[in-house]
């Protein structure tokens, strides 16, 4: 089989939508090498280097021309004979010729329709056009949580029928053993606390990182941030100005991601309350480093953590605060929580999501 993908994002995304691609055809190139996995883009970079030197995965520089993307690159996966040609991102090219190739969408979240307030009208326009174009077209589409396919229901007026909920995994970094040499390393580089509570994600409003400050307002208990800054950031700076806290946590940016595997491994409790999400892996990157999870009782998140996380009202600072404090005094309900969620959360790893999009293939072929 020649399954074709847009690599865009796989070339030229660092997180979310590049992590999923570059971990999709990975763990396919391992588990099912006999295929042919070929990467369609106008150019390849340093991400996902190492996969592209395996045997049975193969660059295919699309033709020349503005929009090649939207306009190109689906005749020339016809032109290389793929079976399938997967989008991963949300969008399929709009030009085709007559033929066959069985076309594939993963949409990840509709979050721009939800809340709209997080984005322009501009792009809430382009961006549904984007989506509701490659969800008619698609012969099939992959839903990477049970929330996603409820909101392409509702929102794209889509059947349920044509809709696969397949999870997605997590980085093998956050399932290996770092060596106490390198954690050691990362903690004085970091200039990491002893003990610490951790938040990871872009500082962004959707995110809600000002209620976990609020929560920990009045304890002495650090918080370590890893994620990009937005504007919302400076609302964050200025709660911490006011009340005396800037000391208490620490902000980071640009860390590799063994360092961001050995960081969630050191942390006691990892507090995820995002008000709204289309997975949530950061959930599932903590669950496998065995540190407990506090994350909200919204969307997608309790699929991702499974009855053993701790599940807050996104809403309630009180509710966060008190929730975290209960689990920074009791290391025995943390260590209780981490076995059974160590448990749960295997079912997102690598072969089980392998066979489950390998038969989701041979299906619509």
């Amino acid at each position: 089989m020649k399954i074709a993908f847009d690599a865009k994002r796989f070339f030229h995304n660092t997180s979310g939508l590049g992590n999923y691609s570059r971990d999709l055809v990975r763990i396919l190139s391992q588990y099912y090498p006999d295929n042919q996995y070929m990467l369609f883009n106008k150019n390849t970079s340093e991400r996902g280097k190492d996969i592209l030197d395996r045997p049975d995965v193969l660059f295919v520089e699309t033709s020349k021309g503005s929009l090649s993307r939207q306009l190109k690159m689906g005749k020339d996966a016809q032109k290389q004979g793929a079976d399938i040609f997967h989008g991963l991102s949300g969008e399929l090219p709009l030009k085709w010729d007559k033929t066959p190739i069985k076309k594939v969408v993963t949409i990840h979240d509709l979050i721009f329709m939800r809340y709209p307030q997080y984005y322009s009208f501009f792009d809430r326009k382009i961006h549904f056009w984007k989506f509701k174009k490659a969800a008619d077209t698609a012969d099939k589409i992959i839903a990477i949580s049970e929330q996603t396919k409820r909101d392409i229901i509702h929102y794209l007026k889509v059947p349920g029928t044509k809709i696969e909920v397949i999870y997605q995994g997590c980085h093998k970094a956050f399932k290996e053993q770092q060596s106490e040499e390198f954690m050691q390393s990362v903690k004085e580089k970091c200039k990491l606390p002893e003990r610490f509570i951790l938040n990871v994600g872009t500082i962004e409003e959707r995110k809600n990182l000002l209620n976990i400050v609020k929560g920990i307002h009045g304890t002495d208990i650090p918080l370590v941030v890893v994620g990009r800054k937005t504007k919302y950031y400076q609302k964050i700076e200025r709660f911490l100005k006011r009340n005396n806290m800037v000391k208490q946590i620490l902000f980071l940016e640009g860390v590799s991601m063994d360092e961001l595997a050995a960081i969630y491994k050191m942390a006691d409790i990892f507090v995820y309350p995002s008000f709204f999400e289309g997975f949530g892996i950061p959930v599932i990157e903590a669950l496998f480093s065995k540190t407990v999870t506090v994350t909200s009782n919204t969307s997608c998140l309790p699929e991702a953590g499974g009855s053993d996380s701790v599940y807050i009202d996104p809403n309630n600072a009180l509710d966060i605060g008190a929730k975290i404090k209960f689990l920074w005094e009791n290391e025995s309900e943390r260590k209780r929580r981490v076995e059974r969620s160590f448990e749960f959360v295997q079912k997102f790893n690598d072969q089980p999501i392998a066979e489950e999009l390998m038969n989701f293939y041979q299906k619509i072929i």
